[in-house]
C-alpha cells in the first residue's frame, strides 16, 4: 500500500502544516499502516488503533517536543512513534536491538518520560510543569492516561498535589483521560462537542470568574450560584470529582472526532492552571475485528489483517502454560477449601483466572490497577479467616512492596502470592522483567519463596503454599515449561525440601554440585551431563534446604547456583550466606541475571545472552571452575572430548 500523506510526516512539525481535511486522511493512513506493521511483528494493537486521532490532535495542537507529552502505560504510543520520526523502524518493534513497545527517553526526544507501568503520567507531567515554572520557561505538560490507570491511587495523589498552587502559581498541566470503556450515543455527541468547546473557551472562563468575584460579596448568593452551576453541568456532563482537585473539567468528547478534539485542545492549551479533558475512544477503532474483540487483539502475535486471528489446530495438544496450571489449581483448590478467595489487580486474563471468575464469582475480586490496595485488601481478608491468593505479575508486586512488608509480613498473615512472569519476559522488555522478586522477598522476615522447576511442581508448590500459616510467594515464568505431565490431585511439595536429580560420577576433588532454582533446572541438567556434575532441584529459596546443602558440601568440591533472577541478593546469595554461616569455604559460582536491565527481545536469545541456557551454564562452569572440572575421571574426560 502507499501512504501519500503519512510518508511525508517525519516530525510533528509536518503535521501542523496539514489542513483539517488532510488530518483526517492522515488518520486513515496511519491506522492502516499501524495495522499492517503490527500484523507482521506482533505487539499491542487494540489500544493503538484507539489513539490515532488523539495522537494526531495532540501533536497538531502542542509544540512537541518543547511541550511535553507523557503517555501513561505507553503501550498505546505506536502512532506517536510513527509520527515522530520512527516510521521506518516499526519493522523492528519489540525485537532485540529494535524499537521498544513503550516510550523511552533514550530512543527519542519526543519520548519525554519512560513508562510501562500504569498511573505515573500525572505525577511526571506535574513535575515537568513545575520544573518549567521554576526555570522561567513557558511550555505545556500533558499527561494522557487511560480509564483503567485512573483506578490507581498514585493518579489521585498526583491530582491532589496538582491542585495546590506552588509559590502562588498553579501548574500549567493538562490531564487527558482516554476513556475507552464508554460510548457516546449520536444524539448526545453533538451537544457534548458544543459544550466542550464552550466550557473550554475563554469567554466561559472569564464570565465564570467575573461572576464569582461579584458574588463573593454576597455569600448566600455565591453558594447558590455554585450549586446552580454544578447542577447545570451535571445535566450534560458526568458527575466528577476532578474539579474538587482543582482541575477545570471538560468533556466527555469524542476522541475520534478531530473537529472536536482540535479546537477543544487549542482552548485548553491557552488556559493556565490544571486542566482535565475527558475523551472517549474505542479500542480497536477502525478495524472491525479488533472492535468486536479488543481483548483478543490487545497484544496479538503475527496475523493476516484480511483474515484476522486464526486459532491454529496443533498437530499435538499444546503444553499447558504455567499460568494455565495456576488457573486450574485455583479452581480445584477452591472446590476443596471454601476459604480460598482470589484477587487480581486488573489482570484476569493474563493471570489465568477467567475460569475461576466464572465458577466462583463471589470469591473473585478484581480491584483494578491498584496493586498496593490488592495486597492490603488481601491482608484484611486474611484477618477474617479467609485464605487469599493474589495473582500478580512479579514486576507489578514491586508496586505493593511497602504493603507486602507492613501489612502482610509483619502481621504474618497467610496470603499466597502467585508471581507470574518471573524472570525474562521477552518483547515487553526491562519494565516488565521479573528480575527482582527473589531478592526483595527473601530479605523479608516471615516470607517464604518457592521456585518450582516445572508445571507439575508448580501445582504442588501452590498446594504447599496454601497449607502454610504465613505469607508465601510462588514464582513461575511466562509460557510453557518442560512438558511434564500435571497431576490432578492437590498433593503438596514437601515443605522446604529440595532433591538431587543427577549424581556426579567424578572422582573426589572434581565434584561440582549445581544448585538449580526454578525452571533453569532443565538446562542445568543438560549442562551437567557434559560436565558430569551433580544437580540439585532446590525448589525453595526460603526456607533454603540447608540440610541438603550441607550434605552436598560434605561430598562435593565446588558449587554452582543457577536462577532466573538478579544475582545480587538472589538465591545464590542465600546459598553463600548459608555456607558462610556453617563455616564452609568452597568455590561458588553464582549464575543469574546480570546487574543491568535486560532489553526486549526473543526470550530464548536473551537467555543465551545472559549465559543461562545449557551452553552458557557449561561455559561458565568450565571457565570459572577449570581446576575442578578439567581433571575429571578418564571416562568423563572422554565423554567431554567427544
Amino acid at each position: 500500500m502507499t501512504y501519500p500523506l503519512l510518508s511525508r510526516i517525519d516530525t510533528p512539525a509536518d503535521i501542523r502544516r496539514l489542513s483539517r481535511a488532510e488530518l483526517k486522511q492522515l488518520a486513515v493512513e496511519l491506522r492502516e499502516y499501524l495495522l499492517q506493521c503490527v500484523s507482521r511483528t506482533g505487539g499491542h494493537l487494540s489500544s493503538n488503533l484507539g489513539t490515532v486521532e488523539l495522537t494526531i490532535a495532540l501533536h497538531y495542537v502542542f509544540n512537541t517536543p518543547e511541550d511535553r507529552l507523557v503517555w501513561d502505560v505507553g503501550h498505546q504510543t505506536y502512532p506517536h512513534k510513527i509520527l515522530t520520526g520512527r516510521r521506518d523502524r516499526m519493522a523492528t518493534l519489540r525485537q532485540l536491538g529494535g524499537m521498544s513497545g513503550f516510550p523511552r527517553r533514550d530512543e527519542s526526544d519526543y519520548d519525554t518520560f519512560g513508562t510501562a507501568h500504569s498511573s505515573t503520567s500525572i505525577s511526571a507531567a506535574l513535575g515537568m510543569a513545575l520544573g518549567a515554572q521554576l526555570r522561567g520557561e513557558s511550555r505545556k505538560a500533558v499527561a494522557i492516561i487511560g480509564d483503567g490507570a485512573m483506578t490507581a491511587g498514585m493518579a489521585f495523589e498526583a491530582m491532589n498535589n496538582a491542585g495546590v498552587p506552588h509559590n502562588g502559581k498553579p501548574a500549567d498541566v493538562l490531564v487527558v483521560l482516554n476513556d475507552n470503556d464508554m460510548s457516546i450515543s449520536p444524539p448526545v455527541g453533538a451537544l457534548n462537542r458544543h459544550l466542550a468547546r464552550l466550557m473550554s473557551g475563554r469567554f466561559y472562563s472569564a464570565a465564570r470568574e467575573g461572576a464569582k468575584q461579584v458574588l463573593r460579596n454576597a455569600p448566600p448568593l455565591f453558594e447558590l450560584a455554585k450549586k446552580l452551576e454544578e447542577h447545570a453541568k451535571g445535566l450534560v456532563v458526568p458527575a466528577t470529582i476532578f474539579e474538587e482537585f482543582g482541575f477545570n473539567y471538560v468533556g466527555p468528547i469524542d476522541g475520534h472526532d478531530l473537529d472536536s478534539l482540535i479546537p477543544t485542545l487549542e482552548n485548553l492549551r491557552d488556559r493556565s492552571g490544571p486542566q482535565f479533558l475527558h475523551v472517549v475512544t474505542k479500542k480497536g477503532y477502525g478495524y472491525k475485528l479488533a472492535e468486536a474483540d479488543p481483548i483478543a487483539y490487545h497484544g496479538p502475535g503475527k496475523f493476516d489483517p484480511a483474515v484476522g486471528l486464526v486459532k491454529a489446530v496443533p498437530a499435538e495438544p499444546p503444553r499447558p502454560t504455567f499460568t494455565q496450571v495456576f488457573g486450574q489449581w485455583l479452581c480445584d483448590m477452591a472446590a476443596h477449601d471454601t476459604r480460598l478467595v482470589a484477587i487480581t489487580p486488573a489482570m484476569r486474563e493474563g493471570s489465568g483466572m477467567v475460569e475461576f471468575h466464572q465458577k466462583y464469582p463471589g470469591r473473585y475480586f478484581d480491584v483494578g490497577i491498584a496493586e498496593q490496595h490488592a495486597v492490603t485488601f488481601a491482608a484484611g481478608l486474611a484477618c477474617e479467616g479467609l485464605k487469599p491468593v493474589v495473582a500478580i505479575y512479579s514486576t507489578f508486586l514491586q508496586r505493593g512492596y511497602d504493603q507486602l512488608i507492613h501489612d502482610v509480613a509483619i502481621q504474618n498473615l497467610p496470603v499466597v502470592f502467585a508471581l507470574d512472569r518471573a524472570g525474562i519476559v521477552g518483547a515487553d522488555g526491562a519494565t516488565h522483567m521479573g528480575a527482582f522478586d527473589i531478592a526483595f522477598v527473601r530479605c523479608i522476615p516471615n516470607m517464604s519463596m518457592v521456585a518450582p522447576a516445572d508445571e507439575n511442581e508448580c501445582r504442588q508448590a501452590f498446594s504447599a503454599a496454601f497449607e502454610q500459616n504465613h505469607p508465601v510467594c510462588v514464582r513461575y515464568p511466562r509460557g510453557a515449561g518442560a512438558g511434564v505431565a500435571v497431576s490432578h490431585d492437590l498433593q503438596a511439595l514437601p515443605w522446604g525440601k529440595g532433591e538431587v536429580r543427577r549424581q556426579s560420577q567424578a572422582a573426589p576433588g572434581h565434584r561440582v554440585a549445581v544448585l538449580a532454582f526454578g525452571t533453569l533446572l532443565y538446562p542445568a541438567l543438560q549442562a551437567a551431563e557434559r560436565l558430569d556434575a551433580t544437580v540439585a532441584n532446590m525448589r525453595f529459596v526460603k526456607p533454603l534446604d540447608t540440610e541438603l546443602l550441607l550434605e552436598l558440601a560434605r561430598t562435593h568440591d565446588a558449587f554452582v547456583t543457577v536462577e532466573e533472577g538478579c544475582v545480587m541478593g538472589g538465591a545464590g546469595s542465600a546459598v553463600a550466606e548459608a555456607l558462610s554461616a556453617a563455616g564452609i569455604i568452597k568455590p561458588l559460582v553464582i549464575l543469574g541475571l546480570p546487574d543491568e536491565f535486560v532489553e526486549h527481545g526473543d526470550p530464548v536469545k536473551l537467555m543465551s545472552l545472559c549465559g543461562l541456557d545449557a551452553a552458557g551454564i557449561e561455559h561458565s562452569v568450565r571457565e570459572r571452575l577449570a581446576g575442578v572440572v578439567a581433571s575429571s575421571s578418564p571416562d568423563v574426560a572422554l565423554k567431554l572430548a567427544s
